[in-house]
């Protein structure tokens, strides 16, 4: 039994953990939304998830390393200096940053990696997504994270090859990008689809989310896969052995 301590517990994604810890095998060892003492409830905790705000992710790592406890960190919308000061904390504990807990959405990310490794450049890549018109980051995480596969499959840096937002005149598709399409609407949980478009034939690869539950399930089963290991930074393909 792993006591859990959750960031961001009054947010829709802290509540359902909530939820889910509460009705498992773990305790809530309890929560904190902006203005909490991250250090306490760290020292409270065998792991700790985190969805909070990227603003916050900084004072969580430490909090995290204080207390020697892993840190999950499901927080998106991050940019390059905060998976920086990912990649300092991960020296001194376990840290699982993902932009996706759904172990389907992981699998996911497997068979695009997988697909685009083996087709090639000719093959264009597009990624479309949709989620609830509150949403307010584009690309989603999972979007992002997809894209990443997908680029890893290649050999390539995703920033060097990703068109996002097209618009008016752009002109042809460069050959080996990889596109980004991001649609907000109604109530979306998420819904996702890597399309890889050849001569005459073309292959998509979805995943849709029904309920904000399975990103709870996901989420807790991976904290519980962090405890014990060591520091390090670590991916939702790890949790699968992927």
């Amino acid at each position: 039994m792993a006591r859990i301590g959750i960031i961001g517990s009054q947010g829709a994604m802290g509540r359902a953990i909530a939820d889910i810890v509460e009705a498992g095998a773990h305790t809530l060892a309890g929560g904190i939304d902006k203005g909490g003492d991250a250090a306490n409830l760290a020292d409270a905790s065998d792991v700790l998830i985190d969805f909070s705000a990227p603003v916050a992710l900084e004072g969580n790592l430490h909090a995290a390393i204080g207390a020697g406890v892993p840190l999950l960190v499901g927080t998106t919308g991050l940019e390059e200096r905060h998976h920086r000061a990912i990649d300092d904390a991960a020296r001194a504990v376990p840290i699982l940053q993902t932009g996706n807990t759904s172990l389907g959405v992981t699998l996911l990310a497997h068979l695009v990696r997988e697909a685009a490794s083996r087709l090639g450049s000719d093959w264009d890549i597009e990624i479309v997504e949709m989620h609830h018109r509150r949403k307010v980051d584009a690309p989603s995480g999972t979007a992002l994270l997809l894209g990443e596969a997908a680029a890893s499959g290649r050999g390539v840096i995703l920033d060097d090859n990703r068109e996002s937002g097209r618009d008016g005149h752009t002109g042809a598709r460069r050959e080996g990008a990889i596109g980004f399409a991001s649609l907000r609407g109604g109530t979306v949980t998420g819904e996702h689809s890597v399309i890889l478009a050849g001569e005459e034939e073309r292959l998509t690869l979805s995943h849709s989310a029904e309920n904000r539950a399975i990103f709870a399930r996901g989420a807790v089963k991976a904290a519980e896969w962090l405890i014990g290991k060591e520091p390090g930074r670590y991916r939702m393909g790890d949790v699968l052995a992927l």
